[in-house]
């Protein structure tokens, strides 16, 4: 065993609490959750930068050590990887996200170039007696079955990169200024605390992801209980409703499907945030909430609603507001507001919890009891 001291602690080792002194093992784990220490083995001119555990992002350079976790990643947007059967000082491996998964990535990316490259230094160990450092010894519980919660709002997308977390962030404020209780998570996604830290920023009173929960990042395996893990961890603080970000889009290798097509949190759901890349993927979208998810949309954001003729068109088309995250955010936090109004006034009444009957977001009036 050996100790080295590592310029860059990613965030993906984050519930581990590691410090730049650490001790290295020959002996590495190949699975999910395990941290290494690794040495980067060349420069990049672009997706150079690693989140630190203190949330800092900064550059890693060749030479440099950095400590980050073992994780399978499936991306449209970056690169995907996966874990080697066997891993052993001396091997090859790759930074696959900011967050500092590693991973064995198979192709270089089109925009991207080539993953960072880093040779395995060996497994971190910490505590006394030394155990092999890994997210999962910290983890939130998964739970099978959520039977109550404050309302919740889920904020999904068309696709990655379309304004979720910046509509997530302004729905945590614009509900804590209206006198909510607001804790915040991210159900879904590849290390990186950039968008909770954010939530929190926000308002948020609690906060928590599925890094909390050991995953260092979803592939739609146990994606469910993990996020019904979070959201009872959370109604912890007592919050008056939960703002839930997604993740990818809703059609994807992260497994956010899964958590929008589960009948008990679709119960509990107050209202649908979608974040829209284009107007195709927004027709396409509220299609699969209608007629998969049983759910409507209460509202569009993102890239669709930038200009005054995707508004116009979303809400003649389709029936749904939309509203523009930037430029008008307390308009979407009031809608959202109502709609979690209108869901706690529904879970008080004596006959909610004996009806079981799913609930969903209609357009401009909150929620009502499905069909």
């Amino acid at each position: 065993m050996t100790t080295v001291t590592a310029d860059h602690v990613a965030s993906s080792t984050g519930p581990c609490a590691l410090s730049a002194s650490a001790r290295v093992s020959p002996y590495v784990v190949a699975e999910e959750g395990y941290c290494l220490a690794v040495r980067a083995l060349a420069d990049k001119e672009v997706y150079n930068q690693i989140e630190g555990a203190d949330g800092v992002f900064r550059t890693i350079k060749k030479g440099e050590i950095l400590l980050g976790a073992l994780g399978e990643r499936q991306a449209l947007k970056g690169y995907s990887g996966r874990i080697p059967r066997q891993i052993t000082p001396g091997d090859t491996l790759h930074v696959l996200n900011m967050g500092g998964i590693l991973g064995l990535c198979p192709a270089d990316h089109p925009d991207l170039g080539p993953a960072l490259p880093v040779e395995v230094l060996g497994a971190v160990v910490h505590g006394e007696p030394a155990r092999h450092a890994r997210i999962q010894e910290h983890a939130l519980e998964a739970r099978e079955h959520l039977s109550e919660s404050a309302p919740l709002v889920f904020v999904s997308g068309t696709a990655m990169n379309t304004g979720k977390t910046f509509a997530a962030a302004a729905l945590v404020e614009g509900l804590t200024a209206r006198g909510f209780r607001v804790a915040a998570a991210k159900l879904t996604g590849a290390a990186l605390q950039r968008d909770v830290r954010a939530m929190t920023a926000a308002g948020a009173v609690c906060s928590a992801s599925f890094i909390e929960a050991g995953r260092v990042a979803t592939t739609g395996r146990e994606v469910i209980a993990t996020a019904k893990g979070i959201i009872a961890h959370l109604n912890g603080c007592s919050p008056d409703v939960l703002v839930l970000e997604l993740g990818d889009g809703i059609i994807g290798p992260y497994g956010v499907d899964g958590i929008l097509r589960d009948m008990e949190l679709q119960r509990l759901t107050a209202a649908h945030v979608l974040a829209g890349a284009d107007l195709a993927g927004v027709w396409a979208a509220d299609q699969i909430f209608r007629n998969q998810y049983r759910s409507e949309l209460a509202v569009v954001v993102g890239p669709t609603t930038d200009t005054e003729v995707g508004r116009r068109h979303i809400q003649t088309a389709l029936g749904v507001p939309a509203v523009n995250a930037r430029s008008e955010p307390d308009h979407l936090a009031a809608l959202v507001a109502d709609a979690v109004r209108d869901m706690a006034a529904w879970q008080r009444t004596p006959h909610a919890q004996a009806a079981g009957g799913l609930r969903r977001a209609v357009p401009g009036l909150g929620t009502a009891l499905a069909d």
